[in-house]
């Protein structure tokens, strides 16, 4: 059994998305981060970074004892390998599944994450900032555009297989709009962006933690701005 420690946010729907798709149990720990669960010090001992989504393994591998892993890549590299799916073992296909992995989680969620925070939720509107990030957003949109020219997927041979890079990513421009950042003149992204939303597993993952009530997206967007 897993336990998913999350919050309706791109980076929780990345980790549910994965479990779904894997199809393995898993009970739901909804973190209510707008009143500061993240900081506890019993979730601290699970995250010392006090963020979600983690995880812990309560049968790993090794036979030890449960396990837990943060970072939302990690988490996705450490449930393919444990599994064996989506995370190709050949090596040079491996490598550019991690790469892109990579530039999701150094490139994309961080500039997007800001064009969140200065276009929704900033004190006061400041439009240099909201420049920045939503132009940085919409050029590596673009990068993932020309990867999808012909491309079913971000990775493989042909048209490309499904796998963690095409999970990770997912999350983020399927909220492009809450960025206030445009896709519609991006047609290989938006194809990609509405072939995977069809898939079940990532409508039962983006169902993750369930209903949320108007107070807690108040209180999370709250959080974002002052945490």
């Amino acid at each position: 059994m897993i336990d998913l420690f999350t919050a309706p946010t791109p980076n929780g729907h990345k980790a549910s998305i994965m479990l779904e798709e894997l199809g393995v149990p898993y009970t739901v720990q909804r973190l209510d981060l707008g009143s500061g669960a993240q900081k506890t010090p019993e979730y601290l001992a699970i995250n010392p970074n006090g963020r979600i989504p983690a995880i812990v393994d309560h049968a790993p591998l090794d036979g030890g004892a449960p396990f837990p892993v943060f970072e939302s890549g990690a988490i996705l590299i450490y449930l393919a390998e444990k599994y064996g799916k989506f995370l190709p073992t050949e090596t040079r296909l491996r490598s550019e599944v991690i790469q892109w992995t990579m530039f999701q989680m150094g490139g994309l969620g961080p500039m997007q994450g800001q064009a969140n925070v200065f276009f929704r939720y900033w004190h006061e509107k400041y439009q240099p900032a909201i420049d920045r990030y939503q132009n940085e957003t919409k050029r590596l949109y673009k990068v993932l555009d020309q990867r999808l020219e012909g491309r079913d997927y971000l990775c493989g041979a042909g048209r490309g297989e499904y796998t963690i890079a095409d999970i990770i990513m997912f999350p983020w421009p399927n909220i492009h709009g809450w960025a206030g950042v445009e896709i519609a003149d991006l047609p290989n992204l938006s194809r990609w962006r509405n072939a995977i939303r069809e898939r079940p597993a990532v409508q039962r993952g983006l169902a993750v933690p369930g209903d949320v009530p108007a107070a807690d997206v108040v209180k999370f967007a709250q959080a974002i701005v002052v945490r």
